[in-house]
């Protein structure tokens, strides 16, 4: 006998549904401490046999948008020609600046399919955060996550439900590298080399997490709602996908290929910013983010040096200034050099104190460290004849940590 296709899903939900060892009155029990000791694989909620509550919708279609006005009636329409309008919800998580929901709004009132716009002032975690927000609110068997823009064609959504159904998976990735996908959508060889160095990238970071993820960059898959715990996700920037993989371990993964397609409208959201958001993502999910940001505040510190060397040398070497007085108007060079990084990079998420709060903190601690950091300098200038550049930067090297973990547990708080 041939099950349907709701017979098929509904088998495979029983089989995979999670699992409570559970005893009936009257069976005798054994105690912990008497029972051997073995392996345990798993220990997960629920019961055989027992379905999660029932639900009519079978798939939740998530879609941030920024900025995105333009493209909004095509990807509707496009959805609404390939998805049965009674199982389908489409959640718009939107950051935008312009009138995209309303636009939304606008063209949702010529489909009878449940659609809903859910706008954010804050746009906290980039457009990583919006999905994970969508994901909160989403009440399909399946959440599917797509971009606005129809690089990721809307017509391969019911492919990547079918494959999950059919395969029992927990995670469908829309990949462009596994064989018959193509990445013909993208602008030029530029950001092909930019998306082919950056999957490389973090497959080397996390291969045994993505051992069965071709495209762990993908902006489109699909997952198993049973199967999403949001609240394990804390996504920074747009590769949710990375996250979502490396954080909760989902069960069994299956790849459908598809081409990425021109952009339908509108600007690209891939900046340089962008791009350092997401290497310092990556820095948090390999390191742990204070690992991470220390790391972060070692480099920008680094990078401080190039404007501090430079101008105590032109002011010793060239003005003939006295290396006290110089090292003073180095410092303050530099430091205005960190805090211009260090607000805008490391702690763009953690700006809970306003721009001068952060500011006047961020100098004094960067200048109070001269009363230390002016007599060792004489010490090792005078007393251990070392040259003014050398003592200089041992001085920068002494005080990092102290200035790291002011910044960290004062400047910057964390989100209560």
């Amino acid at each position: 006998m041939t099950l349907a296709a709701d017979d098929r899903y509904a088998a495979r939900a029983v089989v995979h549904s999670p699992i409570r060892a559970t005893v009936t009155p009257g069976e005798k029990t054994v105690p912990l401490q008497q029972r051997r000791p073995g392996r345990t694989r798993a220990v997960l909620p629920g019961q055989i046999g027992v379905l999660p509550t029932p639900t009519t919708l079978r798939q939740s279609i998530i879609v941030p948008t920024y900025n995105e006005r333009d493209n909004v009636a095509a990807l509707l329409e496009r959805l609404a020609a390939v998805l049965p309008h009674s199982e389908t919800e489409i959640v718009f998580v939107d950051d935008s600046t312009d009138d995209t929901p309303e636009v939304i709004e606008r063209v949702a009132r010529d489909y009878p399919m449940a659609i809903t716009v859910h706008h954010r002032e804050n746009g906290v975690g980039g457009l990583g955060g919006a999905v994970v927000e969508g994901m909160r609110i989403a009440g399909g068997e399946w959440v599917v996550v797509m971009d606005a823009d129809l690089q990721h064609p809307p017509e391969i959504v019911p492919d990547l439900i079918a494959a999950g159904m059919r395969d029992g998976a927990d995670l469908v990735v829309g990949s462009r590298y596994t064989p018959g996908g193509s990445t013909g959508g993208l602008a030029d060889r530029y950001r092909k080399l930019v998306s082919r160095g950056s999957t490389l990238l973090v497959k080397t970071l996390f291969r045994t997490s993505l051992l069965s993820v071709s495209d762990p960059m993908s902006g489109l898959f699909a997952i198993r709602a049973s199967s999403l715990d949001a609240g394990q996700l804390r996504p920074l920037g747009y590769k949710i996908l990375l996250e979502l993989i490396v954080r909760t371990r989902p069960g069994r993964v299956v790849e459908v290929p598809y081409t990425f397609q021109p952009r339908h409208a509108g600007e690209s959201k891939s900046t340089v910013t962008e791009g350092l958001r997401f290497l310092k993502h990556l820095g948090r999910l390999r390191l742990g983010s204070g690992r991470s940001r220390m790391i972060g505040f070692g480099l920008i510190g680094i990078s401080g040096l190039l404007p501090n060397q430079a101008l105590l040398w032109a002011l010793t070497s060239m003005s003939g200034m006295h290396y006290a007085p110089a090292a003073v108007l180095a410092n303050v060079l530099a430091v205005v050099w960190n805090f211009a990084l260090t607000d805008q990079v490391l702690y763009r998420n953690r700006r809970e104190r306003g721009f001068l709060a952060r500011a006047s903190r961020f100098f004094l601690v960067g200048n109070a460290d001269l009363l230390l950091r002016i007599p060792l300098l004489a010490l090792l200038v005078d007393g251990a004849h070392l040259g003014v550049l050398a003592g200089n930067l041992l001085t920068l090297v002494a005080s990092f940590l102290v200035r790291f973990l002011i910044a960290e547990k004062i400047i910057y708080l964390g989100r209560s």
